[in-house]
């Protein structure tokens, strides 16, 4: 019987676990039927072993939730359990949660095989969790910030979410993307949105330019001037430098053997990195990311 109860465990995924993971006083803990369910207990019997055993479970082990706590954490689930519905047990009973502190120590309570198994796979999707807000923790606090600005200028809720998820989305795109073969438009288009951020210059260097670059340029603001730095080998021809100066000025170009990859820097302060020449955005897999490290982009403009 144990056996099998540890076969059905093991098909637990840590993504399931992890959204059975909530945060509660600036922790991170687990519903105490959850764990029951998990460990293959009853939820009485699992806290009544708790209450044996009370001492080892101080408050950052163990502690009750409040009714309010407890409309707090529901609000934090974006997707139904698969181990068990949204629906809790009666609201005259407040559950119980643990942390990760918690769940160690009711394996050593509980003393079966499945806890103890169980327990390991809590605890890496603990440890998961918090190396997934350690790395978002920028994008977390921009996500405040961004909150706080629309408050003060009293955007309804609808529209204060879509513009907070459009700037995010628009800001973490440009920094950082990877496009795989055939996305020639998708990458065109993010060329065109960081051309489009320069206010009054915007370095090229790309040894392998060609006209096409032009088609993306004339998306820059007005009286943004354009230096193209490339190599012999390039296919853009006078003329068409001559013609797009007519009605889009200013673009100078020339030509350097001191570059192999290929960079965008605006305005002096912003550079990109693009892992393939513009005339060949899609055709391949490749990425652009973003530089931010001011000490290499004055060393690139200046050398």
């Amino acid at each position: 019987m144990e056996e099998n109860k540890l076969a059905i465990q093991n098909e637990l995924s840590n993504e399931e676990i992890k959204n059975l993971i909530y945060t509660i006083r600036g922790k991170q803990v687990m519903l105490d039927s959850d764990v029951a369910k998990l460990y293959n207990y009853e939820t009485k019997k699992l806290n009544q072993a708790v209450k044996r055993n009370i001492g080892r479970f101080p408050e950052r082990f163990c502690f009750q939730l409040t009714e309010e706590e407890l409309k707090i954490m529901w609000s934090q689930i974006v997707t139904t359990s698969k181990l068990e519905d949204n629906k809790y047990r009666s609201k005259k009973y407040l559950p119980y949660v643990f942390t990760e502190q918690g769940i160690a120590m009711l394996s050593g309570i509980l003393k079966s095989e499945v806890a103890v198994q169980v327990s390991i796979k809590i605890m890496d999707a603990f440890v998961e969790m918090r190396k997934f807000i350690t790395i978002n923790k920028n994008l977390f606090e921009k996500v405040i910030s961004i909150e706080n600005k629309m408050d003060k200028k009293f955007i309804e809720h609808d529209k204060k979410f879509d513009i907070i998820f459009n700037q995010l989305q628009h800001e973490e795109s440009i920094k950082q993307r990877i496009f795989f073969q055939g996305q020639i438009y998708d990458a065109y288009s993010l060329i065109v949105d960081i051309i489009k951020k320069a206010n009054k210059k915007i370095l090229i260097i790309d040894n392998y330019v060609d006209d096409n670059i032009l088609k993306m340029l004339i998306k820059k603001k007005n009286n943004v001037e354009v230096v193209i730095l490339t190599s012999s080998k390039s296919n853009i021809q006078n003329i068409d430098i001559q013609k797009f100066n007519k009605e889009y000025p200013i673009l100078k170009v020339a030509k350097t053997n001191k570059f192999h990859d290929r960079f965008i820097i605006i305005d002096n302060k912003e550079m990109y990195h693009l892992g393939a020449s513009i005339k060949d955005l899609g055709k391949k897999c490749f990425g652009i990311n973003k530089i931010e490290d001011k000490e290499i982009i004055e060393k690139i403009i200046h050398f």
